[in-house]
């Protein structure tokens, strides 16, 4: 009995020692944007078929490998076995990242590795570790730097942002990939297209180095503090060279890599003075013109002219509102049209932008209109500026009666009694007299009708049933259905909101995402740019207008944090509303 229980113990041992193990395991499991993780997937028993994740799904580049390696030993007569695949990885992205399971095939089964997660930060340091394989050989070499023009702006004053990428004249650069771009948030910003790149010459940590203008970027400050400009950061292809010279004088160059970032930036943003600051001061800082003209002063009734308020300079013209006239009630003013022809070179915002009024008198007179006061900060001077128009005073010709206006063109203000052009009129043109005498119920039309009506409401009862169990039974459609409702739901709160900027981009954000969902059955965890561009194109739909889609989506959540004029937002929802019609009509 004893050798019996003796033999079963030794065959579990047996049976536990030969147990397969197909495991995954990282160097480390937190890393930043620009450095690299090592991954090795290895096993205890000889396996075939092996299949690797699929590591760009996963937000990673495989920069190394796979190398495989085998080892066996024997100790005290028994053997081990190891069988290991190794990758180098690089991180595309920022986030918590899942690296998905491998396959292998071993004695006829399948196993599988559990799935990793990976957190991916910013940028980081890194010292140079020459025993470390997965080193970047370039690290000399390669240096991707952020030139701000101002570190200590006013709210609204303009800086810049120049990256530059040096590199030295022993490296050539094949191809280079651009990560995570920078998110410059509680900044208005706008990027200049660099169209071509050209290599310069320039000093470096004093020495001479060539160097390619990546990307300028000029940004606006919209609050004081200390605000963080986002790393940019960049994968590089480049050769460098290997060993010495042979002997007619050539190097051996071979392919390198290098993750390179230009550093977080702090700009510590100066509030505007409160010393001096005008009643009527809106956000206007830089160097500004004003006018006030109207069309047209001598008009007959009926007639109608254009008020044009103007301003013209160097500044942030997007970011602040233009004065308001005010006019006698005799004087029907419609909303303005607002235009805006504005250039951002890297200087700032330069141009104009204008509201034009349109109004039309009712009623014969002169009528005065108040001249208006536009006031800005100038930054070349350090103090607020106003600028007055003068008053404008407005003869109507003619009209439906007699006007006696007592105006005075120093003050502008006016009073005016208008005579009515009717003497009589009816006190009541329509009599609402019931007859005395009232029909019996039995046998009239009222009493026939109650009485078939319930044989009426039999039908259309079966009828409403069946199509409700036809409308229940198609899931799909009730989905859409309910998407399409809580699209029109917010864009009808959107519209409720459009004079409270954040929750009306809110709203608006939610409707158009609310739209994909009832047009392209797909949920909003899987909303991603790449998707809805994907599925929209396939869907026929043009692709000026899905990058249009795409604009305004990315664009609502920065609205929420930058200062907008009324306008801007109505812009914002005749353009949701123009893109949701195009796409409904374009998508088959």
């Amino acid at each position: 009995m004893r050798r019996i229980v003796i033999l079963i113990v030794l065959f579990l041992a047996n049976s536990l020692v030969a147990q397969v193990k197909f495991e995954a395991n990282v160097s480390k499991n937190t890393l930043g944007l620009n450095e690299r993780v090592r991954i090795e997937f290895s096993m205890n028993e000889d396996g075939d078929n092996f299949v690797p994740p699929n590591f760009e799904a996963s937000g990673f580049r495989v920069v190394g490998g796979p190398s495989q390696s085998i080892s066996e030993s024997w100790v005290n007569g028994r053997g081990s076995f190891q069988k290991t695949y190794s990758y180098v990885l690089l991180p595309l992205k920022k986030g918590n990242l899942v690296i998905k399971q491998a396959l292998i095939e071993i004695n006829g089964q399948i196993y599988k590795t559990l799935p990793i997660k990976i957190t991916v930060t910013n940028a980081v340091n890194q010292p140079n570790d020459a025993n470390d394989p997965a080193t970047v050989r370039a690290d000399n070499n390669l240096y991707l730097v952020a030139d701000i023009s101002k570190t200590n702006p006013y709210v609204n004053e303009p800086i810049t942002v120049v990256y530059k990428l040096y590199f030295s004249y022993n490296i050539g650069i094949t191809n280079w990939q651009e990560l995570n771009k920078p998110k410059y948030k509680d900044f208005w910003s706008q990027n200049i297209d660099v169209k071509q790149l050209v290599a310069e010459e320039g000093m470096f940590k004093g020495e001479r180095y060539r160097y390619v203008v990546l990307r300028k970027t000029v940004l606006y400050p919209q609050k004081a503090g200390k605000l963080v400009i986002e790393p940019l950061s960049l994968d590089i292809d480049c050769q460098v060279p290997r060993g010495r010279p042979n002997f007619f004088g050539q190097v051996q160059l071979v392919e390198d890599s290098k993750r390179v970032s230009a550093g977080s930036k702090v700009i510590d943003v100066k509030p505007l003075p409160e010393a001096g600051k005008p009643a009527n001061f809106t956000g206007a800082v830089g160097k500004f013109n004003f006018s006030v003209l109207p069309s047209k002063t001598t008009l007959k009734n009926g007639e109608s002219l254009d008020l044009d308020i103007k301003v013209t300079g160097v500044g942030n013209l997007k970011l602040f509102n233009l004065p308001k006239p005010v006019v006698p009630s005799e004087l029907e003013m419609y909303d303005p049209e607002h235009s805006e022809n504005v250039s951002t070179p890297l200087s700032g915002m330069t141009g104009s932008i204008s509201d034009r009024y349109t109004i039309i008198p009712q009623s014969k007179g002169n009528f005065p209109i108040k001249g208006l006061e536009f006031s800005y900060f100038d930054l070349s001077t350090g103090s607020y500026k106003t600028i007055a128009s003068p008053n404008i005073m407005l003869n109507v010709l003619d009209g439906p009666g007699v006007v006696n206006s007592n105006v005075n063109s120093a003050d502008a203000t006016s009073k005016t009694v208008a005579t009515p052009s009717k003497s009589f009129a009816f006190i009541k043109e329509k009599t609402d007299l019931e007859s005395i005498e009232s029909d019996d119920f039995l046998g009239s039309g009222l009493f026939y009708g109650l009485l078939f009506l319930p044989f009426l409401i039999i039908p259309v009862l079966v009828i409403v049933k069946k199509r409700k169990d036809t409308q229940d039974a198609d899931i799909i459609g009730n989905k859409t259905k309910r998407a399409n409702a809580l699209a029109k739901k917010y864009l009808s709160e959107a519209k409720k909101q459009i004079n409270n900027k954040e929750p009306f981009y809110i709203a608006l954000e939610k409707a158009m995402h609310n739209f994909l969902k009832a047009k392209l059955n797909i949920e909003t965890s899987e909303m991603s740019k790449d998707k809805i561009t994907e599925i929209l194109l396939s869907r026929n739909a043009n692709s000026e207008t899905v990058k249009e889609f795409i604009t305004l989506t990315e664009s609502c959540e920065l609205a929420r944090y930058a200062p907008s004029t009324s306008t801007i937002i109505h812009q914002d929802y005749d353009k949701a509303v123009e893109i949701i019609s195009s796409l409904e009509k374009q998508i088959k």
